[in-house]
Protein backbone atom coordinates (compact mmCIF):
# COMPACT_ATOMS: atom_id res chain seq x y z
CA UNK A 1 0.00 0.00 0.00
CA UNK A 2 0.83 3.52 -1.10
CA UNK A 3 1.27 5.68 1.98
CA UNK A 4 -2.25 7.83 1.19
CA UNK A 5 -3.97 4.12 0.61
CA UNK A 6 -2.73 3.49 4.34
CA UNK A 7 -4.30 7.42 5.75
CA UNK A 8 -7.36 6.22 3.41
CA UNK A 9 -7.40 2.74 5.10
CA UNK A 10 -7.30 4.33 9.13
CA UNK A 11 -9.80 7.14 7.92
CA UNK A 12 -12.28 4.29 6.26
CA UNK A 13 -12.02 1.92 9.45
CA UNK A 14 -10.15 -0.40 7.51
CA UNK A 15 -6.80 -2.37 7.76
CA UNK A 16 -3.39 -0.93 6.48
CA UNK A 17 -0.60 -3.09 5.41
CA UNK A 18 1.36 -1.22 7.93
CA UNK A 19 0.69 1.85 10.61
CA UNK A 20 1.33 4.97 8.50
CA UNK A 21 3.91 6.99 9.40
CA UNK A 22 3.52 10.54 8.54
CA UNK A 23 5.79 13.28 10.56
CA UNK A 24 5.73 16.55 10.12
CA UNK A 25 9.27 17.81 8.90
CA UNK A 26 8.89 21.36 7.86
CA UNK A 27 10.44 23.17 10.58
CA UNK A 28 13.30 20.84 11.06
CA UNK A 29 13.67 21.38 7.23
CA UNK A 30 13.33 25.28 7.21
CA UNK A 31 15.45 25.83 9.65
CA UNK A 32 18.58 23.94 8.50
CA UNK A 33 17.91 24.88 5.27
CA UNK A 34 18.16 28.63 6.20
CA UNK A 35 20.80 27.97 8.46
CA UNK A 36 22.81 26.24 5.70
CA UNK A 37 23.27 23.05 8.21
CA UNK A 38 21.11 20.51 6.35
CA UNK A 39 23.01 17.36 6.19
CA UNK A 40 25.35 16.67 2.99
CA UNK A 41 23.06 13.88 1.24
CA UNK A 42 20.02 16.35 1.36
CA UNK A 43 21.63 19.88 0.06
CA UNK A 44 19.98 20.60 -3.19
CA UNK A 45 17.30 18.37 -2.28
CA UNK A 46 13.42 19.27 -1.76
CA UNK A 47 11.38 18.93 1.24
CA UNK A 48 9.13 15.94 -0.39
CA UNK A 49 13.18 14.13 -1.91
CA UNK A 50 14.14 14.24 2.31
CA UNK A 51 11.12 12.42 2.90
CA UNK A 52 10.86 9.83 0.43
CA UNK A 53 15.17 9.23 1.64
CA UNK A 54 13.55 8.44 5.00
CA UNK A 55 10.94 6.14 4.20
CA UNK A 56 7.94 8.64 5.34
CA UNK A 57 4.73 9.64 4.20
CA UNK A 58 4.58 13.50 3.36
CA UNK A 59 2.23 15.65 5.56
CA UNK A 60 0.42 17.55 2.88
CA UNK A 61 -1.33 20.49 4.41
CA UNK A 62 -1.21 23.27 2.55
CA UNK A 63 -3.66 22.89 -0.04
CA UNK A 64 -6.07 25.46 -0.42
CA UNK A 65 -10.09 24.91 -1.75
CA UNK A 66 -10.94 28.30 -1.53
CA UNK A 67 -9.80 32.02 -1.20
CA UNK A 68 -11.71 34.86 1.06
CA UNK A 69 -12.31 38.70 0.46
CA UNK A 70 -13.34 40.97 3.12
CA UNK A 71 -15.74 43.49 0.88
CA UNK A 72 -16.11 46.78 1.84
CA UNK A 73 -12.62 46.82 4.27
CA UNK A 74 -9.41 49.05 3.69
CA UNK A 75 -6.46 46.72 5.16
CA UNK A 76 -3.40 49.18 5.50
CA UNK A 77 0.24 47.38 7.14
CA UNK A 78 3.06 48.39 8.24
CA UNK A 79 6.74 47.48 9.77
CA UNK A 80 7.97 48.91 12.91
CA UNK A 81 11.20 46.86 13.55
CA UNK A 82 10.45 43.71 14.59
CA UNK A 83 6.76 44.69 15.25
CA UNK A 84 3.83 44.15 11.83
CA UNK A 85 0.55 46.10 12.25
CA UNK A 86 -2.00 45.61 10.77
CA UNK A 87 -5.02 48.05 10.33
CA UNK A 88 -9.09 47.01 9.31
CA UNK A 89 -10.85 50.13 8.23
CA UNK A 90 -14.52 49.26 8.11
CA UNK A 91 -17.59 52.09 7.52
CA UNK A 92 -18.45 51.32 11.53
CA UNK A 93 -14.73 51.58 12.83
CA UNK A 94 -11.26 50.56 12.55
CA UNK A 95 -9.64 47.50 14.44
CA UNK A 96 -6.04 46.29 14.35
CA UNK A 97 -3.83 43.57 15.50
CA UNK A 98 0.42 43.50 15.97
CA UNK A 99 2.75 40.43 15.62
CA UNK A 100 6.30 40.75 16.95
CA UNK A 101 9.06 38.51 14.96
CA UNK A 102 12.08 37.40 16.21
CA UNK A 103 15.64 36.98 14.56
CA UNK A 104 15.52 33.51 16.18
CA UNK A 105 11.59 32.82 14.76
CA UNK A 106 13.08 34.45 11.52
CA UNK A 107 15.61 31.86 11.09
CA UNK A 108 14.09 29.08 11.76
CA UNK A 109 11.08 29.76 9.38
CA UNK A 110 8.52 29.60 12.24
CA UNK A 111 5.36 32.28 12.13
CA UNK A 112 5.45 34.92 14.48
CA UNK A 113 3.73 36.13 17.93
CA UNK A 114 0.73 38.09 18.05
CA UNK A 115 1.10 40.77 20.75
CA UNK A 116 -2.41 42.59 20.13
CA UNK A 117 -5.16 40.62 19.00
CA UNK A 118 -8.45 42.31 16.91
CA UNK A 119 -10.68 43.02 19.46
CA UNK A 120 -9.57 45.31 22.83
CA UNK A 121 -12.23 47.50 23.90
CA UNK A 122 -16.02 47.16 23.65
CA UNK A 123 -16.10 49.32 20.59
CA UNK A 124 -14.57 46.70 18.38
CA UNK A 125 -16.79 44.46 18.60
CA UNK A 126 -19.14 45.93 15.60
CA UNK A 127 -15.60 46.47 13.20
CA UNK A 128 -15.06 42.44 13.81
CA UNK A 129 -19.04 41.82 13.41
CA UNK A 130 -18.62 43.88 9.90
CA UNK A 131 -15.79 42.15 8.94
CA UNK A 132 -17.21 38.16 9.40
CA UNK A 133 -20.56 39.53 7.73
CA UNK A 134 -18.48 40.35 4.63
CA UNK A 135 -16.12 38.34 4.22
CA UNK A 136 -16.86 36.05 0.99
CA UNK A 137 -15.63 32.65 -0.38
CA UNK A 138 -14.73 31.72 -3.60
CA UNK A 139 -13.74 28.16 -4.81
CA UNK A 140 -10.25 27.13 -5.63
CA UNK A 141 -10.86 23.16 -6.45
CA UNK A 142 -8.37 23.76 -9.97
CA UNK A 143 -5.72 25.19 -7.17
CA UNK A 144 -6.15 21.98 -5.15
CA UNK A 145 -6.79 19.62 -7.34
CA UNK A 146 -3.02 20.91 -8.83
CA UNK A 147 -1.98 20.61 -5.40
CA UNK A 148 -3.29 17.07 -4.92
CA UNK A 149 -1.60 15.83 -7.73
CA UNK A 150 1.69 17.45 -6.78
CA UNK A 151 1.41 15.08 -3.71
CA UNK A 152 0.11 11.99 -5.10
CA UNK A 153 0.53 8.76 -3.57
CA UNK A 154 2.74 10.16 -0.75
CA UNK A 155 -0.04 11.20 1.50
CA UNK A 156 -3.95 12.69 1.48
CA UNK A 157 -4.15 16.39 1.59
CA UNK A 158 -5.69 17.86 4.93
CA UNK A 159 -7.42 20.96 3.96
CA UNK A 160 -7.45 23.78 7.18
CA UNK A 161 -10.35 25.32 6.88
CA UNK A 162 -10.33 27.75 9.97
CA UNK A 163 -11.23 27.39 13.54
CA UNK A 164 -14.53 26.79 14.69
CA UNK A 165 -16.37 30.20 16.07
CA UNK A 166 -15.76 30.16 19.71
CA UNK A 167 -12.09 29.17 19.80
CA UNK A 168 -11.41 31.32 16.91
CA UNK A 169 -13.04 33.99 19.40
CA UNK A 170 -11.26 33.47 22.52
CA UNK A 171 -8.17 32.49 20.60
CA UNK A 172 -7.22 35.22 17.58
CA UNK A 173 -10.16 38.14 18.11
CA UNK A 174 -9.54 38.59 21.89
CA UNK A 175 -6.94 36.19 23.64
CA UNK A 176 -8.07 33.47 26.30
CA UNK A 177 -8.52 35.78 28.59
CA UNK A 178 -9.87 39.21 27.67
CA UNK A 179 -12.46 36.35 25.71
CA UNK A 180 -13.87 34.66 28.93
CA UNK A 181 -13.79 38.12 30.43
CA UNK A 182 -16.12 39.70 28.05
CA UNK A 183 -18.38 36.40 27.99
CA UNK A 184 -18.97 37.80 31.65
CA UNK A 185 -18.78 41.34 30.72
CA UNK A 186 -20.46 41.62 27.66
CA UNK A 187 -22.42 38.56 26.57
CA UNK A 188 -24.76 39.82 24.43
CA UNK A 189 -21.87 41.32 22.44
CA UNK A 190 -20.39 37.77 22.37
CA UNK A 191 -22.94 35.28 21.65
CA UNK A 192 -24.20 37.83 19.02
CA UNK A 193 -21.21 37.74 17.46
CA UNK A 194 -20.33 33.94 17.90
CA UNK A 195 -24.21 33.14 16.26
CA UNK A 196 -22.80 35.60 13.07
CA UNK A 197 -19.77 33.79 12.78
CA UNK A 198 -21.15 29.80 13.04
CA UNK A 199 -24.24 31.34 10.27
CA UNK A 200 -21.40 32.97 8.16
CA UNK A 201 -19.67 29.31 7.93
CA UNK A 202 -22.12 27.25 7.90
CA UNK A 203 -23.61 29.24 4.97
CA UNK A 204 -20.53 30.57 3.01
CA UNK A 205 -17.47 28.09 4.09
CA UNK A 206 -19.44 24.72 4.57
CA UNK A 207 -21.11 24.22 0.56
CA UNK A 208 -17.70 24.85 -0.70
CA UNK A 209 -15.89 23.08 1.73
CA UNK A 210 -18.68 19.73 1.04
CA UNK A 211 -18.65 20.08 -3.04
CA UNK A 212 -15.36 20.23 -3.34
CA UNK A 213 -12.43 17.91 -4.41
CA UNK A 214 -10.91 17.35 -1.01
CA UNK A 215 -11.18 14.10 1.35
CA UNK A 216 -10.21 15.68 4.82
CA UNK A 217 -10.40 18.81 6.24
CA UNK A 218 -8.61 20.44 9.49
CA UNK A 219 -11.51 22.71 11.50
CA UNK A 220 -10.03 23.56 14.96
CA UNK A 221 -7.04 23.72 16.14
CA UNK A 222 -4.95 23.70 20.01
CA UNK A 223 -8.45 22.67 22.40
CA UNK A 224 -6.79 22.29 25.61
CA UNK A 225 -8.34 21.64 29.08
CA UNK A 226 -7.41 24.77 30.31
CA UNK A 227 -8.60 26.75 27.55
CA UNK A 228 -11.57 25.27 26.57
CA UNK A 229 -12.12 23.30 29.25
CA UNK A 230 -15.50 20.56 29.44
CA UNK A 231 -18.27 22.79 30.19
CA UNK A 232 -17.65 25.58 27.94
CA UNK A 233 -16.86 23.49 25.68
CA UNK A 234 -20.36 21.47 26.21
CA UNK A 235 -22.13 25.14 25.78
CA UNK A 236 -20.17 26.48 23.19
CA UNK A 237 -18.36 23.85 20.84
CA UNK A 238 -19.72 21.05 20.92
CA UNK A 239 -23.03 21.67 19.19
CA UNK A 240 -21.44 23.44 16.98
CA UNK A 241 -18.70 20.30 16.02
CA UNK A 242 -21.24 17.91 15.81
CA UNK A 243 -23.51 19.83 13.42
CA UNK A 244 -20.28 20.39 11.08
CA UNK A 245 -19.39 17.07 11.47
CA UNK A 246 -22.70 15.45 10.95
CA UNK A 247 -22.92 17.31 7.36
CA UNK A 248 -19.53 16.96 6.30
CA UNK A 249 -20.24 12.62 6.80
CA UNK A 250 -23.56 13.37 4.66
CA UNK A 251 -21.20 14.55 2.03
CA UNK A 252 -18.38 11.66 2.04
CA UNK A 253 -16.09 14.35 3.96
CA UNK A 254 -13.42 13.23 7.03
CA UNK A 255 -12.92 16.15 9.56
CA UNK A 256 -9.61 16.09 12.10
CA UNK A 257 -8.59 18.50 15.26
CA UNK A 258 -5.16 20.05 15.36
CA UNK A 259 -4.35 18.02 18.96
CA UNK A 260 -1.44 19.14 19.89
CA UNK A 261 -2.10 20.97 23.67
CA UNK A 262 -2.96 18.70 26.94
CA UNK A 263 -6.54 17.45 26.00
CA UNK A 264 -6.45 14.75 29.15
CA UNK A 265 -9.91 16.26 30.64
CA UNK A 266 -11.62 17.20 26.99
CA UNK A 267 -11.16 13.50 25.12
CA UNK A 268 -15.45 12.72 26.01
CA UNK A 269 -15.71 16.21 24.62
CA UNK A 270 -13.65 14.77 21.46
CA UNK A 271 -14.66 11.66 21.28
CA UNK A 272 -18.52 13.29 21.33
CA UNK A 273 -17.53 15.75 18.83
CA UNK A 274 -18.26 12.83 15.98
CA UNK A 275 -14.95 14.18 14.24
CA UNK A 276 -12.74 11.45 12.47
CA UNK A 277 -9.30 12.07 13.56
CA UNK A 278 -7.10 13.87 16.39
CA UNK A 279 -4.40 15.29 14.63
CA UNK A 280 -0.78 16.15 15.80
CA UNK A 281 -1.99 14.54 19.08
CA UNK A 282 0.72 15.25 21.76
CA UNK A 283 1.38 13.01 24.90
CA UNK A 284 3.18 12.53 28.18
CA UNK A 285 5.78 13.21 29.03
CA UNK A 286 4.96 16.82 27.45
CA UNK A 287 1.29 16.71 28.33
CA UNK A 288 -0.53 14.36 30.90
CA UNK A 289 -2.25 11.75 28.85
CA UNK A 290 -0.28 8.37 27.34
CA UNK A 291 -1.05 7.54 24.22
CA UNK A 292 -2.73 4.16 25.98
CA UNK A 293 -5.15 6.76 28.38
CA UNK A 294 -5.86 8.30 25.06
CA UNK A 295 -6.99 5.33 22.90
CA UNK A 296 -8.86 3.96 25.55
CA UNK A 297 -10.59 7.56 25.90
CA UNK A 298 -11.06 8.09 22.26
CA UNK A 299 -12.15 4.49 21.28
CA UNK A 300 -11.17 2.53 18.46
CA UNK A 301 -13.14 4.66 15.67
CA UNK A 302 -11.16 7.96 16.06
CA UNK A 303 -8.23 8.09 14.07
CA UNK A 304 -5.43 8.84 16.93
CA UNK A 305 -2.54 10.89 14.09
CA UNK A 306 0.86 11.65 15.98
CA UNK A 307 2.04 9.85 19.43
CA UNK A 308 5.46 10.54 19.24
CA UNK A 309 6.29 13.62 21.28
CA UNK A 310 8.92 15.59 19.66
CA UNK A 311 10.60 15.48 22.73
CA UNK A 312 12.24 12.02 22.78
CA UNK A 313 13.60 12.74 19.22
CA UNK A 314 16.20 15.45 21.71
CA UNK A 315 19.56 14.50 22.66
CA UNK A 316 18.19 14.82 26.40
CA UNK A 317 16.16 11.91 26.03
CA UNK A 318 18.37 8.74 26.13
CA UNK A 319 18.84 6.23 23.09
CA UNK A 320 17.34 3.70 25.77
CA UNK A 321 15.04 5.73 27.12
CA UNK A 322 13.55 6.24 22.95
CA UNK A 323 13.93 2.40 22.62
CA UNK A 324 11.53 2.17 25.61
CA UNK A 325 9.20 4.95 24.63
CA UNK A 326 9.21 3.80 21.30
CA UNK A 327 8.39 0.16 22.36
CA UNK A 328 5.21 1.43 24.48
CA UNK A 329 3.76 3.06 21.19
CA UNK A 330 3.48 -0.13 19.05
CA UNK A 331 1.82 -1.76 22.20
CA UNK A 332 -0.35 0.97 22.88
CA UNK A 333 -1.68 1.40 19.10
CA UNK A 334 -1.82 -2.35 18.62
CA UNK A 335 -3.13 -3.82 16.39
CA UNK A 336 -2.94 -0.65 14.32
CA UNK A 337 -6.38 0.14 14.00
CA UNK A 338 -7.32 4.03 13.83
CA UNK A 339 -3.13 4.93 14.05
CA UNK A 340 -0.97 7.10 12.09
CA UNK A 341 2.18 7.35 13.81
CA UNK A 342 3.73 11.47 13.39
CA UNK A 343 4.86 13.40 15.29
CA UNK A 344 3.38 16.27 17.78
CA UNK A 345 3.72 18.81 16.67
CA UNK A 346 6.89 19.00 14.80
CA UNK A 347 10.39 17.89 14.39
CA UNK A 348 12.18 20.42 15.61
CA UNK A 349 15.20 22.07 14.35
CA UNK A 350 17.14 20.06 17.31
CA UNK A 351 15.69 16.94 16.26
CA UNK A 352 17.91 14.42 15.80
CA UNK A 353 17.23 12.80 12.01
CA UNK A 354 18.69 9.76 13.51
CA UNK A 355 15.70 8.70 15.14
CA UNK A 356 13.02 9.62 12.40
CA UNK A 357 15.07 7.02 10.42
CA UNK A 358 14.64 4.50 13.29
CA UNK A 359 10.82 4.88 13.49
CA UNK A 360 10.77 4.23 9.72
CA UNK A 361 13.33 0.76 10.50
CA UNK A 362 10.32 0.20 13.46
CA UNK A 363 7.37 1.03 11.34
CA UNK A 364 8.71 -1.89 8.54
CA UNK A 365 8.89 -4.16 11.08
CA UNK A 366 7.06 -4.28 14.31
CA UNK A 367 4.20 -1.92 12.21
CA UNK A 368 3.18 -4.59 10.02
CA UNK A 369 -0.55 -5.00 10.60
CA UNK A 370 -1.19 -6.84 12.95
CA UNK A 371 0.94 -5.30 15.17
CA UNK A 372 0.94 -7.53 18.37
CA UNK A 373 1.79 -6.62 21.96
CA UNK A 374 5.06 -7.51 23.28
CA UNK A 375 5.78 -6.05 26.91
CA UNK A 376 4.39 -7.36 30.11
CA UNK A 377 3.16 -3.61 30.32
CA UNK A 378 1.22 -4.22 27.57
CA UNK A 379 -0.43 -7.13 28.90
CA UNK A 380 -1.21 -6.18 32.11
Amino acid sequence: MTPRERQLAALNGEHPDRVPWMPRLEIWYTAQYLAGTLPDEYKGKRLREVQDDLGVGASARTGHIYTTRIKGVEVERRLDGLMAHTSYITPVGTVSRTFQRTEELDAAGIQPLEVETLIKTEADYGPVMYMIENTEYFPAYEQFIDYDESVGDRGLPMVAIGDVPFHDFINVYTGYEKGYIDLFDFPDKVERLLETMEQCLREKMWPIAAKSPATLFLHGAHFASQTTPANYFDQYMLPYMREFSDYMHKHGKKVAHHADNDTSEILGQLKASGYDMQECFVTDPMVPTTLRQAREGLGDDVVIFGGIPSVILESSTSEEQFEEYMDDIFDSIAPGDAAILGIADNMMPTSLLSRVRRISELVETRGVYPIEKTSVKAGA
